[in-house]
């Protein structure tokens, strides 16, 4: 998985790992308890300032001025699919669907040609935790930008033929998935993982649910979770913060701010499999996991910094043969696979981290063991070169994750739900920059060593090993 979902990974809390920063020391606290001391030189850096401002309401406005002439400028919204229930389950992934097909103000034709007319791009997108409206533009056009966002976040019609249509759009959307094997394997991986809980549901939800939802369900959801506490407004590129700050307070000041009965419902890890047996297919796709951290959690620095020693694989690329991965070098010399990769899932108290990867039926067991056999090694005979190596790599990733005001302004959008506030790149780097190798081997056995995995495959299963086998080589 990429690593753009990286840099939202890092406190425990907003107060629990805050750095205390002199000339040469950077340290880490965690309820007062030190953590790491990292020695760095002071450095002067023209990093453009992350600006903040909250409304009456509650939302927050955070901008980062570039002085570029464009800009990306959108909402980020603490809602997805993890605040739905068994009976609505799909209502805000058709509800970011529903938000372009006309409004009070602008008919579905008025609003396309009105973008269109300003060269801008509007773009949004459901995850399960959060769901994000944006718009790409030029700076003169910020103004007009939010006010199309104000206009289809509260005022959309919902109307029965609007709704009746992008019913039928959604449907197409769910089969592509289900021919998508990457998405099914990850949407079985959640469902095993977190069973009977909110995470464990899909985001686009069961068809009878998205052939049942009604304009109500869409409006029940948006009176229930667009609060304006639950909200960032963040802009990148070229804005003008004071500016934006009174449009925010001007297009959304009348949204209402009480969000103090929205809780996420805990969502509590389960091991376990699941297998979609058809013996036609030649190759297995499937993924092996654990349970890791939440977004807020110190650990996943860690986490992270393994997730990159473990890397990523594709025959058809070719490469790997120098690899510090020992799964990449184990792969390419006994034809394990066809391709792998790491990922390292996170929601607001826990998370997912392991690989997902496609290959030969005959090699899948011989491929989780040597995947168990990594992992056991990141326990136990990771050198100081390897890490440092890998923590260089993160570094130079999550960065190259920031080139474009689109980037940057989704880093803002997630970090601001996420902790409160933005993290510095020299602050990331720092924290990744503490962890030596001890304490990376300490937190990898914490994490690996005896807990139960999830595994989600499909393919000619019958062969692979049982759960009881994985589970019992996870325990050194």
């Amino acid at each position: 998985m990429s690593y753009r979902n990286f840099i939202r990974h890092f406190n425990r809390n907003v107060r629990l790992i805050k750095p205390t920063v002199n000339k040469k020391l950077v340290t880490f606290e965690n309820n007062g308890r030190l953590l790491h001391q990292h020695h760095h030189q002071p450095e002067i850096l023209n990093v453009p300032e992350t600006k903040v401002s909250t409304i009456s309401n509650g939302i927050r406005v955070v901008t980062e001025d570039s002085g570029i002439p464009t800009c990306t400028i959108g909402l980020w919204i603490d809602a997805g699919s993890r605040y739905e229930t068994l009976e609505n389950n799909g209502v805000a992934h058709f509800l970011e669907h529903m938000a372009f097909k006309g409004t009070q103000k602008r008919t579905q034709m008025q609003l396309e040609l009105e973008i269109e007319n300003l060269g801008a791009h509007l773009n949004a997108y459901t995850s399960r935790e959060q769901t994000v409206y944006y718009a790409k533009c030029l700076q003169n056009d910020i103004k007009q930008s939010l006010d199309i966002l104000a206009d289809i976040i509260q005022r959309s019609k919902f109307g029965k033929e609007e709704i009746e249509r992008e019913r039928s759009v959604i449907l197409r959307e769910m089969q592509e998935v289900e021919n998508n094997l990457q998405e099914v394997v990850f949407d079985h991986l959640h469902d095993i993982a977190f069973r009977e809980t909110p995470l464990g549901m899909t985001i686009l939800g069961p068809i009878e649910n998205i052939q049942r939802i009604n304009r109500n369900d869409l409006i029940s959801y948006i009176n229930t979770h667009y609060k304006g506490p639950r909200i960032v407004v963040a802009g990148a590129g070229g804005t003008n913060h004071d500016q934006i700050v009174e449009l925010v307070d001007s297009y959304f000041g009348d949204m209402d701010r009480d969000a103090s009965n929205i809780r996420p419902e805990p969502c509590r890890y389960q091991g376990g499999d699941v297998r979609l047996n058809d013996p036609s297919m030649n190759l297995i796709y499937g993924a092996l996991a654990i349970e890791a951290t939440g977004w807020i959690n110190a650990d996943n620095i860690v986490l992270m910094i393994a997730n990159t020693l473990i890397g990523s694989w594709d025959r058809s690329l070719g490469g790997g043969f120098n690899s510090f991965s020992y799964l990449a070098q184990t792969s390419i010399q006994q034809d394990l696979c066809n391709s792998f990769q790491s990922f390292n899932t996170c929601y607001k108290d826990t998370g997912l981290w392991g690989v997902y990867f496609i290959g030969d039926k005959t090699k899948t067991n011989s491929f989780i063991q040597h995947l168990i056999r990594q992992w056991q090694q990141l326990c136990t005979d990771v050198t100081e070169e390897e890490l440092e190596r890998a923590k260089n790599l993160l570094k130079t990733n999550m960065m190259l994750q920031l080139d474009g005001s689109t980037q940057i302004c989704e880093d803002i959008g997630r970090q601001m739900l996420c902790y409160g506030r933005r993290i510095s790149s020299i602050e990331i780097e720092s924290r990744i920059d503490s962890i030596d190798l001890d304490y990376f081997r300490k937190i990898c056995q914490q994490y690996i060593r005896n807990r139960p995995p999830v595994l989600a495959i499909v393919g000619a299963t019958d062969s692979i090993e049982s759960y009881d086998h994985i589970e019992q080589s996870m325990k050194w």
